[in-house]
C-alpha cells in the first residue's frame, strides 16, 4: 500500500469532526433549539437564517405554525440549530475529499474504497434523515435513528483508520472479544434508552415552561429507572475491560480514553440526577458516552478470537 500517514491523520480529523457533530447535536437538544429552522434545507426560507425578525415575512408564524411549538422567532434558536447544520456540512464536504483521495488505493486495498464510499453514502442519508426529524417536530423514533446512524458514521470511520493503520498487531483473546462486544451492544441499548429519557424530560420541561429544574426528574417514569440500573451493569463492564486491555501497549491509550469516559459519564449522571439537570450536562453526557462506544469498537476491532474473526 502506498504511504497512507497523511490519509490516516485526515480520517482522525473526520472523526473528530463526527464527535463536533454529536456535540452540536446534544446542544441543540439542550437549549430546545432543535426546531429553531423549522424547514429544511433552508432556515425561514433564506441559506442564510435571518437574525432579526423584520427580516421574516409579515405572516411568518402562520406559515410555520403547523410544525412550530412556538412560532416566535428566536435568533439564538435558529443560528444555533443552523451551526448544527453547518457542522453536517462540513462533515460531508471533508468526506467526499477522504472518498476521491481513497481511490489511490484501489488497486492495492479496494476495500478502503467501499468504506469510504459506504460512509460518505451514510452521511447522505442522515442529512436527508435529519430533514425529516425536522418534518416530524423531533419525533422520538426518528431522532434515536438519527442518534443510531451518527454513532454507525463514527464506527466506519474507525474502521478505516484500522484498516489503514500499518501497525497490524492484535490480541488473541476469544473471550476479550466476547465482552467487547457485549459492551458495544449493552451501550448502544443504553442509548436508545437514554434518548427516550431525554424525550420525557423535552416534554416535562416544557410542561413547566423550562422552569424549576428540581421537579423534572421525579416527573420521569420507569425508563429513566431501566437506564440507570443499567448504567451500573455497563460501567462494571467497562471497567473490566479497561482493567484487561491497559496490559497491552499498542491499546493501552484507547483503554484509560475507556475509563476516563466512564468515570466522566458516571459524574455527570450524578450531577443530574442530583441537581437539577444542569443544561450543560446533557450535551456532554453524549458526547462521552459515544466515545465510550466508539473506542470500545475499536478495541474490539484489534481483538480476534481463536477463530480469526
Amino acid at each position: 500500500m502506498k504511504s497512507t500517514g497523511a490519509f490516516i491523520k485526515f480520517s482522525k480529523v473526520i472523526l473528530a469532526t463526527v464527535f463536533f457533530v454529536i456535540l452540536a447535536g446534544g446542544i441543540v437538544r439542550m437549549t430546545q433549539s432543535g426546531m429553531g429552522c423549522p424547514d429544511w434545507p433552508k432556515c425561514f426560507g433564506r441559506w442564510i437564517p435571518p437574525t432579526n425578525v423584520d427580516q421574516l415575512p409579515v405572516n411568518y408564524k402562520e406559515l410555520y405554525a403547523f410544525k412550530y411549538v412556538d412560532t416566535s422567532f428566536n435568533p439564538y434558536h435558529t443560528w444555533i440549530e443552523y451551526i448544527n447544520r453547518l457542522a453536517g456540512t462540513l462533515l460531508g464536504l471533508l468526506l467526499i475529499v477522504q472518498f476521491a483521495w481513497s481511490l489511490q488505493f484501489w488497486k492495492s486495498h479496494r476495500q478502503i474504497v467501499w468504506l469510504c464510499l459506504a460512509v460518505l453514502l451514510l452521511t447522505g442519508f442522515q442529512g436527508w434523515l435529519g430533514s425529516k426529524v425536522v418534518e416530524a417536530n423531533l419525533e422520538v423514533v426518528k431522532v434515536t435513528i438519527h442518534m443510531l446512524v451518527a454513532l454507525l458514521i463514527a464506527a466506519l470511520s474507525v474502521t478505516i483508520i484500522k484498516r489503514c493503520d500499518p501497525d497490524k498487531r492484535s490480541i488473541q483473546n476469544k473471550r476479550l472479544k466476547n465482552v467487547s462486544f457485549l459492551a458495544i451492544i449493552l451501550l448502544l441499548a443504553q442509548v436508545t434508552i437514554g434518548t427516550q429519557v431525554r424525550e420525557q424530560i423535552d416534554h416535562i420541561s416544557a410542561g413547566f415552561n423550562f422552569e424549576h429544574r428540581e421537579l423534572w426528574i421525579n416527573k420521569l417514569n420507569y425508563i429513566f429507572n431501566i437506564h440507570r440500573s443499567f448504567s451500573l451493569l455497563a460501567a462494571a463492564i467497562c471497567i473490566y475491560i479497561f482493567v484487561q486491555y491497559k496490559k497491552y501497549d499498542f491499546v493501552k491509550t484507547t483503554a484509560w480514553v475507556i475509563l476516563i469516559c466512564v468515570l466522566c459519564i458516571i459524574f455527570l449522571g450524578l450531577l443530574m440526577s442530583y441537581f437539577n439537570i444542569p443544561s450543560f450536562a446533557q450535551p456532554l453526557h453524549l458526547l462521552l458516552s459515544s466515545i465510550l462506544i466508539i473506542s470500545i469498537y475499536y478495541i474490539w476491532l484489534k481483538t480476534k478470537s481463536n477463530y480469526g474473526l
